[in-house]
């Protein structure tokens, strides 16, 4: 089975729900090849990033979804602008890809990001959830070289 678009949102339904599991960074792939829970493979090829709960096929009796994958996240409380701004600009240097609440940031877990941070005297913990509402980093190639 190929996917070729996403056709609505998940909703409550008495269908069968069938889901097709991502990890946070293929979410704007244009070709993926997986297996739903049902063990059925689909390609998927689509010109939009993939988001919770879009549906991806739809029969009378079942609905294939999609699911993002809990991940190990490093997460950050801050207590002020200040705080704030050194963070992301420590972790913007870093080109993470970063979600950003009033009082918390987390970026995809790497351990040598959680102990920099530890060492910079930031309340950091490992968490394992669905890494979403991030903005993307696109790194781009730069130099340091002046003339």
């Amino acid at each position: 089975m190929i996917a070729e678009k996403i056709i609505g949102k998940l909703h409550e339904t008495s269908k069968q729900v069938e889901t097709v599991t991502i990890d946070w960074f293929e979410r704007d792939k244009k070709l993926l090849r997986k297996t739903t829970s049902a063990g059925e493979d689909i390609g998927i090829k689509v010109d939009s990033p993939l988001n919770e709960g879009d549906i991806l096929y739809e029969d009378d009796s079942r609905i294939i979804a999609v699911e993002i994958a809990p991940c190990d996240l490093v997460s950050v409380n801050v207590s002020s602008m200040k705080e704030m701004g050194r963070l992301c600009f420590e972790l913007g240097n870093r080109h993470l890809s970063l979600s950003i609440s009033e009082n918390n940031v987390k970026c995809p877990y790497d351990e040598p990001t959680f102990e920099y941070l530890k060492k910079l005297g930031f309340s950091v913990t490992k968490t394992h959830e669905k890494f979403s509402g991030y903005i993307e980093c696109r790194a781009h190639a730069h130099t340091h070289h002046h003339e």
